[in-house]
């Protein structure tokens, strides 16, 4: 297994740290960090008037998944892969159009056809949390032993999660809906 990791404007620190750990932890024979810093969240768009629409969300990245998959797909010929596992579960449907069903179909047809090679291995494009939600993904994270505390969520820049931006609240929701206990959480006293 190999690992590929995208940073772009604004990715904090300590997730990138975060992917290094799992990574290891993963077991990954090699773990690539790519780094795209004229990739930016809507929230970073500056003067964007299409952008800083109510409809989308300061996360949205334009093309994210296409550009992401694209590199993906390079690495995975580079090295002779088969498949390209993605981490898209069912709560990010309603809020980014580049994790439908019909996206993927249609971006497996086009990296496979880019390159013989990718046609000749069967390219293949896998997503299986793609039907869980948030909480679902928490309790196979816990049952399958996967080190949480050395996740990330927060999309702020700090040595620890603020627990008040999106990725922070949605950490919260989906661990307490699942009856996990976050270990990044401080406790109460």
């Amino acid at each position: 297994m190999r690992a590929l990791t995208v940073e772009i404007h604004g990715t904090a620190k300590a997730e990138l740290t975060a992917a290094r750990h799992l990574g290891r932890r993963g077991g990954a024979l090699e773990h690539r960090f790519v780094r795209i810093s004229g990739l930016r969240e809507a929230a970073d768009i500056v003067g964007s008037r299409e952008l800083s629409r109510k409809d989308v969300p300061p996360t949205y990245i334009p093309m994210k998944n296409a550009i992401y998959y694209s590199l993906a797909a390079a690495y995975a010929e580079e090295k002779g892969a088969r498949r390209i596992i993605g981490g898209h579960n069912a709560d990010d449907l309603p809020l980014f159009d580049d994790t439908s069903e019909e996206f993927f179909e249609s971006l497996q047809r086009t990296l496979t056809a880019a390159s013989s090679r990718l046609r000749k291995s069967g390219l293949e494009i896998q997503r299986p949390l793609k039907e869980l939600g948030k909480p679902e993904v928490v309790a196979l994270a816990k049952e399958l032993g996967v080190p949480l505390g050395l996740t990330w969520s927060c999309h702020l820049g700090g040595a620890r999660h603020c627990w008040r931006c999106d990725g922070c609240r949605w950490r919260d929701e989906a661990f307490a809906a699942a009856g996990v206990e976050d270990p990044l959480r401080p406790k109460k006293a």
